[in-house]
């Protein structure tokens, strides 16, 4: 079962994701890929939230912060994986650190089949995505890219996963399929 989940910060998407997650295990392997790539303290006290938010949930965190696919040669593909961020991934891929930040379309392109190949290769998955991108502001030009980038992402996921939550005022408003939790 492949699962998506949108919706605007802090809204109680991932402590969903975690508890389907959880679920969806039945107490077998289930892996909390890492995306996010900290770029200061505020990254840090988000991973620190997220690390004490998981604590006692039987997680094995997998670091994974471009190539998606990588991280099944340290986990098994049988388990349950929560990908928590595709925002974060994406923005790895697009504005890479050892190209100091420029675009790379192509890395955000390839970013995109990697995240619909591994929600085929696994057994199970749930995304995590934010909802950044319906807004009517007119933001620079990197940023409109990076927004495109992330709409396209989540629109492919949408397609191919089994199951389409947003998460509103911290409520689950299922789109597609059904929350089995």
């Amino acid at each position: 079962m492949t699962y998506f989940i949108s919706g605007g910060a802090k809204n109680g998407k991932s402590t969903l994701a975690q508890d389907l997650t959880v679920t969806l295990s039945k107490g077998g392997k289930h892996y909390y890929v890492a995306t996010m790539i900290s770029t200061g303290s505020e990254d840090d006290d988000r991973i620190r939230r997220h690390i004490a938010d998981r604590d006692g949930m039987g997680f094995e965190t997998v670091e994974c912060f471009r190539n998606i696919m990588d991280c099944l040669e340290t986990a098994d593909q049988e388990g349950v994986f929560l990908v928590d961020s595709v925002t974060a991934l994406i923005q790895n891929s697009l504005f890479p650190v050892e190209k100091n930040y420029e675009m790379d379309l192509e890395a955000a392109h390839r970013c995109a089949d990697e995240l619909v190949e591994f929600a085929h290769t696994v057994r199970h998955a749930v995304f995590v995505s934010d909802y950044i991108y319906s807004d009517a502001e007119k933001y620079s030009e990197n940023t409109e890219m990076y927004r495109k980038c992330l709409a396209d992402i989540d629109r492919r996921l949408a397609k191919v996963c089994g199951t389409v939550i947003e998460v509103s005022a911290g409520q689950p408003i299922i789109h597609k399929g059904d929350l089995c939790i």
